[in-house]
């Protein structure tokens, strides 16, 4: 099976080329990708454990969903397809905001994204799938704020710049 590959992208977000995922982490090359944002009608945000066999960040806890979209796809329709892939079920999605971030890993890898925040409702339970989740619950963004100030090392880079940053852009109650 051949690796998935990211769109490269310039400051401005537009495509530069393509190139497999690994290869463009390992070089720290900036790359466009996406996190999704799930409330529920109590304006409670749905996070997700990231599963323990993940290449980086495992075991920590995050937003909703996140990946990299494909050569064509646009972020509504990437944000979709990997909502279901990872949590088991999709709903219309609208884009916030979207940012670049720049986050080394110990493992050698960089994390240098482009990301697209992508907001939806959802009130059921999801339906995840462990190879990529290990876990999920319903937190509220004053909880969440609050927890990442405490325990900075249970959550993602990439969530806690969204929340240091972007936090009024993502509360959408």
């Amino acid at each position: 099976m051949e690796e998935e590959k990211v769109i490269l992208v310039n400051e401005n977000d537009e495509q530069v080329g393509l190139m497999p995922k690994m290869e463009a982490h390992e070089k720290a090359l900036l790359h466009r990708a996406f996190s999704v944002f799930i409330f529920n009608d109590e304006n409670e945000l749905m996070l997700q454990q990231r599963a323990l066999n993940k290449y980086h960040s495992p075991g920590l806890w995050t937003n909703t969903c996140c990946s990299h979209q494909r050569d064509g796809e646009t972020n509504i329709e990437a944000g979709r397809r990997r909502l279901q892939e990872e949590m088991g079920f999709t709903v219309d999605l609208t884009e916030s905001i979207s940012f670049i971030y720049k986050a080394p890993f110990e493992n050698g890898l960089t994390e240098h994204e482009y990301d697209h925040v992508l907001l939806g409702k959802y009130n059921e339970a999801p339906k995840i799938n462990l190879d990529e989740v290990a876990d999920w619950k319903w937190m509220s963004l004053e909880t969440v704020k609050a927890d990442i100030a405490l325990h900075p090392e249970l959550y993602t880079e990439w969530f806690k710049v969204i929340f240091d940053k972007f936090y009024t852009h993502i509360n959408i109650a």
